[in-house]
């Protein structure tokens, strides 16, 4: 199983005119769209494990399904939640456990979205990690599907940070930069100019 490097601490120079908390966040889910009837039923995925990563404690926290209402008590103290495709699917498949929430008030960057805008059509986490960091992701949503299945948890833990632990590095890469880098269709790398101060 691959490990998750420490992370070192942000230099302050760097993190001085953003919020205080930054709260990087994924989660996996015990169900595959398949198993319930399409995209239309995203809210039956249910959570299987969700991993954020916060600036204020600089270290990994990870939640299961039982610990859904901590998770998001966790969402709505950061000053921001960066993710990606949060909108569309983590708070989606969130939004049953806490159905009187208003998701819409987190205060969220969602990179897909935001990269979608400028480019007017959507790129994978692990195209940009690639072309950016030269990292790839370990393992996909629906392994991860597999090892909760199988019970094997600590796997999906492992692979929920390292996503989000990509997450972190291509955010802190775009707002240094003010781009990130991706791959056409062709093979070659180019770049796309993003805000994110």
């Amino acid at each position: 199983m691959v490990g998750v490097q420490s992370l070192p601490t942000l230099d302050s120079e760097i993190v001085s005119d953003i919020p205080m908390n930054l709260v990087y966040f994924d989660l996996e889910s015990q169900n595959l769209f398949q198993d319930v009837g399409g995209r239309t039923g995203i809210e039956k995925l249910r959570m299987s494990c969700g991993v954020t990563f916060s600036t204020e404690r600089n270290d990994f926290a990870v939640y299961w399904e039982k610990d859904a209402f901590a998770l998001i008590d966790e969402l709505k103290a950061a000053d921001r939640v960066i993710g990606f495709n949060l909108i569309g699917f983590d708070y989606q498949v969130l939004r049953p456990y806490a159905p009187n929430f208003n998701f819409a008030s987190l205060r969220t960057l969602d990179l897909l979205l935001d990269i979608q805008r400028t480019l007017g059509f959507r790129l994978s986490l692990d195209a940009i990690a690639e072309a950016s960091l030269g990292a790839a992701k370990s393992a996909d949503g629906l392994k991860a599907v597999e090892w909760f299945r199988a019970g094997e948890l600590d796997k999906i833990a492992e692979y929920c940070k390292i996503d989000v632990d990509i997450t972190r590095r291509v955010f802190e890469f775009g707002r240094t930069h003010g781009y990130i880098h991706y791959r056409s269709k062709l093979g070659s790398k180019l770049k796309v100019a993003v805000n994110w101060r």
